[in-house]
């Protein structure tokens, strides 16, 4: 959709996620400050603005004396405990404004009082509370207005229209209106915070599995031809010395290979925006592995031509076949592995068989490797089945869509 025509992106910014110190909400609800200047720039406004009431309501209602003005300054101050007593300030002011009123003085600002109280219990959930408190105020002015003005200054008043209780009663209803869209917009915006927090969770999580299995399937796979040639060379140290120097020379190459993949993820946490950036192993570095694995002592058969696969595909398939041989080498009696590609449809078939039988008690792998490997399969929408075949051996059988959109990481793509 033309961002000219989408309502949502010609919306302020601060509309669809609220203002900046609103973040800081959750703080607040829990210590709240207390609101000085604003109470003071209220209490001054009532103030003042009743004063040029009083001047344009002379002879209508009565003059301010110092009662009128003490209640004006209680109005006012009580707007300092708005956020920590929301509902005894809208009680409260509500109360106060219905007091002025009832003594005759004059109209004004004082108004502005209780809708900023009304506002702030609003916001604060207490929506009964305010709504009560400011049908409160109206019933009482029109009880003032209507019956109780007889006894009432300043002397000779008469009943009020109705027209003007109706006025009164929008105005109510507008504060009360407008205090409900802010707690609506308010509570929108923590929803959407929530979800922005949850889903900056949700990729770090991923973020540290992505980084763990890298690290997993690098520092096994390495390790575990490290291993072998360094037995290999102890063996042969001293009836073969050049057969011992062949695997020193495997070993100097696979820590320098371990050592350089390790470096490109850590390279990537330490400056994610300025991280060396090369492509990430695929299917096409099967030979390598192969090479490898003849290194460590494993023969592996290759059958099938893999076809063109999206980067995460390529990627997943390279390490849970680097992980599959590494098993072998390291959980099997078997010196002979079998890798087969095949395509069905969308999906690539991928299959690693080995003959057994198994050396140890964790037949397959340590459950650390076959775990990274159903992670990543599955983050593409993919399967994995691994165990024991019924002739004997371990089979490690991934099911992978050959085209993959959005899933994969750019760091893991493109490191």
């Amino acid at each position: 959709m033309d961002g000219q025509h989408d309502p949502a992106r010609r919306a302020p910014r601060w509309w669809r996620h609220g203002p900046a110190w609103w973040d800081r909400r959750g703080d607040e609800e829990r210590a709240p400050r207390w609101p000085w200047r604003s109470t003071v720039l209220i209490t001054a406004f009532v103030l003042f603005g009743s004063n040029f009431a009083a001047h344009a309501q002379a002879g209508e209602r009565a003059a301010l004396d110092p009662f009128a003005r003490v209640l004006l300054f209680v109005t006012g101050a009580a707007l300092l405990w708005r956020q920590r007593y929301p509902v005894p300030v809208v009680f409260g002011t509500a109360v106060t404004t219905l007091v002025y009123l009832g003594a005759g003085y004059p109209y004004g600002p004082v108004f502005a009082a209780v809708a900023v109280a009304c506002f702030s219990a609003v916001v604060a959930g207490h929506r009964k509370a305010s709504w009560a408190a400011m049908g409160t105020l109206w019933a009482g002015h029109a009880l003032v207005a209507h019956w109780l003005y007889r006894w009432l200054p300043p002397s000779g008043d008469s009943a009020a229209s109705w027209g003007q209780e109706l006025v009164i009663a929008t105005w109510v209803v507008a504060i009360a209106a407008l205090s409900e869209l802010a707690r609506a917009r308010r509570e929108q915006w923590a929803r959407e915070r929530a979800e922005r927090a949850q889903a900056a969770r949700r990729r770090a999580d991923e973020e540290r599995l992505r980084i763990a299995r890298e690290l997993h399937d690098v520092l096994a796979h390495s390790i575990s031809v490290i291993n072998v040639q360094a037995g290999v060379g102890l063996a042969l140290l001293d009836t073969d010395p050049e057969q011992a120097r062949t695997a020193l020379t495997t070993i100097k190459d696979q820590s320098k290979e371990a050592l350089g993949e390790v470096r490109q993820v850590l390279d990537t946490l330490r400056s994610p925006g300025d991280a060396p950036r090369a492509p990430a192993p695929g299917l096409d570095r099967l030979p390598e592995l192969v090479e490898q694995a003849a290194s460590a002592g494993l023969t592996v058969e290759v059958a099938g031509e893999p076809p063109r696969l999206s980067p995460g595909t390529d990627l997943a398939a390279f390490r849970i076949v680097q992980e599959a041989l590494t098993n072998v080498v390291r959980h099997s009696g078997s010196r002979r592995a079998h890798v087969r590609l095949d395509r069905d449809g969308n999906t690539l078939l991928l299959r690693v068989d080995d003959d057994g039988p198994a050396t140890g008690a964790e037949a397959g792998g340590s459950g650390n490797g076959l775990a990274g490997m159903r992670e990543r399969a599955a983050a593409l929408g993919g399967t994995i089945d691994a165990g024991p075949r019924p002739d004997g051996g371990f089979r490690v059988l991934a099911t992978l869509p050959i085209d993959v959109k959005h899933t994969t990481h750019p760091k893991e793509d493109d490191r």
